[in-house]
């Protein structure tokens, strides 16, 4: 009786299942009364397979409902190239992008309604991802759009993808910020496609240039369609004459043209896994209006790239964001009669003009100024058409630029920030703009409960707390002192042992044992009492006070990493600072390179493992840490030549002079390591911990070092220097060769390598990976978690 059932059961169940089976064969679709779940990571994914729609993930429980390029860059990243509710992300639970049966598409957080297309219809619909990236929602019978992405674009346009009066590109805030920024492209009233720079503050249009007629840009207002499209062949035309091609026109690969947080328009082709610019609309980067926000001065050199710096008197509103710009130092209402002038040779403020005299003299520009009290600055130079001095009386200080320009600034500044004003020294307060990251904080909507209950419920939380407060004060009090037990076995919020000063000279043998020494301190073997073998370091004379101390110590006992080295206690008591961590037994890396103990695998594992730490340290732990001191002295092996990364943090143990996280004030780190950056007074970011890493690595490869014995700093920059150009030259020539053989690259490697044991796409690979950390560009150079992204990518291809 029961088998026929537990037969028909049988069937059904396959028969489900088959259908479930060819649901999922056709990924590119969604039907009416369909969802997709952000906690089951659904998808839509194009037929060709280019493209994929669904939940991205653009922060801390945040996600956007969006189209990318399926194929991961080489950085591990997709490409997004639309949005659905960019400017309001939703929740990472019970969010959903539904096809409701009546023909509206709506996005759902947890709560409430988010997004939707305000679409109706009594005709079967489906949801498609198209070939060409165009998610559509198309009437089934008449094969007619309802809706498309193609109609909204965010900071993107693809391939055949019409632009027109109704539709606009607006850039993102930041690289990982994708939240509506300030720049947007456009077709104006007049049939002119533009860019436009708006904030809360001001709005202004550069490009075209706005002082030039539009005639002299070769474009054109006689036109009534307002369209453009860029081809799939890199061709881009527009209604208002704006014509160009790509640098690799006719080329059948994957393009897109998008507005960049910077608000420069750019085009880009996907080549080996990276996306290459090929057209940009602006070449002059301080040309783009807002880049450095008001009261900031914008310059450029191919070395340096782009800066801003705020102007004497100035100081940053935020140094995280450069585009809040810079903020007066002092009292901008106070008598005027307090107030002259300096002189910015060749620098120029666009628009903003209060007031414009066309003849006047000097001092009378300066005049004027002064009897304006919202008056900032005064540009003044000599027309030549008309013969005379022109003055222009600024309120505002936008689209600060540096060179190339005729004008002179003159910046009205209080008598008392004058006297220490030097017109050769820019301002140190810089801005830079790290990657930013949304933190979505909500809570889930729940049903109503009792007051009553709710209220029982607290007071009964509260009296419980009170309660075991109570009982642990007075356990507390009613304890004997333990003497010097309770100092020395002190612990702060990290759980470390505190250590006395006599406990540690026991544990050293009277610091018998040297084992290594540097900047920060010397280091000694020692044994605690429970047997385990520990290095002692004994850090130079600290400036820091004791609180300051645990409080630094309390940062590095929150990180923990496998390749970083494990700190079991301190020592903090009088003018001693003592760390007291694992101990190491193959030592430190810069014994062994040159040595036959390191195979390849071995020094490729120590390539990923160090990258690793490092990218622990400045991505993934609670504080955010800079090593600032990465070489082969501080990369310590154990038994089985496990790389473990110590020092990190010292930095901040034995220098107290930063002001935050990404500003130093003194050159740090070890010659033949050290970043351009520390030598040229740049900001300091993570990226002077990956050029450290690139030498590293280049030192492991070749087995020479990147240090000398001269002490002079020009001397050993051109040491540092002549590494890196010999790598790169070898691999040059050997990539230029016709017939590039193997022993081209190997003559690269350190002598010591066995020749047999090595995979040379593996090698190849960390060379180029180690060549890209060396840029004299922090820009160029990779973050950390791209560096290990790369190593291990490629591993898993092989």
């Amino acid at each position: 009786m029961h088998l026929p059932f537990l037969f028909l059961l049988l069937l059904v169940t396959l028969s489900y299942t088959s259908l479930i089976a060819i649901a999922s064969s056709s990924p590119s679709v969604l039907n009416q009364g369909s969802s997709l779940f952000v906690e089951k990571e659904d998808h839509l994914v194009s037929p060709n397979g280019i493209f994929t729609a669904g939940f991205h993930r653009v922060g801390q429980n945040a996600f956007c409902f969006a189209i990318w390029f399926s194929e991961a860059m080489s950085d591990g990243n997709h490409t997004v190239v639309w949005m659905a509710n960019r400017d309001e992300p939703v929740n990472g639970k019970r969010s959903k992008f539904s096809l409701w049966k009546d023909g509206n598409l709506v996005l759902k957080d947890a709560s409430r309604r988010i997004w939707s297309s305000d679409t109706k219809s009594s005709l079967p619909l489906q949801l498609q991802l198209l070939d060409s990236g165009n998610l559509v929602l198309i009437h089934l019978n008449k094969k007619l759009y309802l809706w498309q992405s193609f109609n909204s674009p965010t900071d993107t346009i693809l391939p055949n993808q019409l632009f027109t009066k109704d539709t606009v590109l607006i850039s993102s805030k930041s690289s990982t910020n994708l939240s509506s920024g300030f720049y947007k492209f456009y077709f104006d009233n007049d049939n002119v496609i533009r860019l436009l720079y708006n904030s809360d503050e001001v709005t202004s249009v550069f490009w075209p240039l706005p002082y030039l007629q539009i005639w002299e840009v070769g474009r054109t207002t006689y036109n009534n369609t307002r369209s453009a499209m860029l081809t799939s062949e890199g061709r881009f035309w527009s209604a208002d004459n704006l014509v160009f091609i790509t640098s690799d026109y006719n080329s059948t690969i994957q393009r897109r043209l998008t507005l960049d947080v910077d608000g420069n328009i750019r085009v880009y082709s996907l080549s080996r896994g990276n996306w290459i610019v090929s057209w940009q609309a602006i070449s002059q980067p301080c040309a783009i209006h807002g880049i450095c926000g008001p009261n900031s001065l914008c310059t450029y050199s191919p070395a340096l790239g782009r800066r801003c710096t705020c102007m004497h008197g100035y100081k940053a509103k935020n140094h995280s964001d450069l585009s809040f710009g810079c903020a007066p130092t002092f009292d901008i209402n106070s008598n005027q009669e307090n107030y002259e002038f300096v002189k910015l040779p060749h620098v120029e403020f666009y628009g903003f003009d209060n007031q414009y005299i066309e003849s006047s003299t000097l001092k009378q520009c300066k005049k004027a100024c002064l009897n304006d009290s919202n008056c900032k600055a005064i540009q003044f130079n000599f027309h030549k058409d008309s013969g005379h001095f022109r003055c222009y009386v600024k309120t505002l200080l936008f689209n600060g630029n540096y060179l190339g320009t005729p004008f002179d600034t003159y910046l009205k500044l209080p008598k008392t920030e004058i006297k220490s004003f030097n017109q050769h020294v820019p301002n140190q307060s810089r801005l830079d703009c790290p990657n930013s990251v949304i933190e979505l904080r909500r809570t889930y909507e729940k049903k109503s409960t009792n007051g009553s209950l709710k209220f029982m419920l607290w007071f009964s939380i509260i009296l419980g707390v009170v309660e075991v407060t109570s009982f642990m004060f007075f356990f507390y009090i009613a304890q004997k002192p333990s003497g010097a037990t309770n100092q020395n076995y002190l612990a702060i919020a990290t759980g470390f042992r505190r250590f006395s000063y006599e406990e540690i000279v026991k544990a050293s043998h009277k610091f018998r044992d040297e084992i290594g020494r540097g900047g920060g301190g010397i280091v000694y073997k020692g044994i605690l009492p429970d047997n385990r073998v520990v290095a002692i370091k004994l850090l130079h004379e600290a400036i820091q006070g004791e609180a300051e101390f645990l409080a630094e110590m309390s940062t590095i006992g929150r990180i923990n990493h496998k390749n970083l080295i494990e700190t079991y206690g301190y020592c903090a008591e009088g003018k001693h600072r003592i760390l007291v961590y694992e101990y190491m037994e193959n030592g430190s890396l810069a014994g062994k390179i040159g040595s036959n103990q390191l195979d390849w695998l071995k020094r490729f594992e120590i390539a990923v493992g160090v990258a690793k730490g490092l990218a622990y340290l400045h991505e993934e732990c609670l504080e955010w840490v800079l090593h600032c001191d990465v070489k082969p002295h501080n990369v310590l092996l154990d038994a089985d030549f496990n790389p473990k990364v110590a020092d990190f943090g010292l930095s901040k143990l034995f220098h107290q002079d930063a002001t935050n996280n990404s500003n130093f004030s003194k050159i740090r780190g070890t010659r033949g390591y050290m970043a351009p950056e520390w030598v040229f007074n740049l900001p300091i970011t993570s990226k002077v911990d990956v050029y450290s890493y690139g030498m590293v690595v280049l030192e492991m490869i070749t087995g020479r070092s990147s240090t000398c014995d001269q002490s002079n700093d020009d001397n050993e920059r051109v040491d540092q220097k002549r590494l890196v150009s010999w790598v790169r030259e070898k691999v040059h020539k050997a990539r230029d060769r016709e017939s590039c053989t193997e022993s081209q690259f190997l003559e690269i490697l350190d002598p010591a390598i066995v020749r047999a044991e090595i995979e040379e796409e593996q090698m190849k690979n960390l060379l180029n990976v180690a060549l890209q950390c060396v840029e004299e560009d922090r820009d160029a150079r990779p973050t950390m978690s791209e560096v290990v992204k790369m190593l291990l990518n490629h591993e898993t291809d092989d």
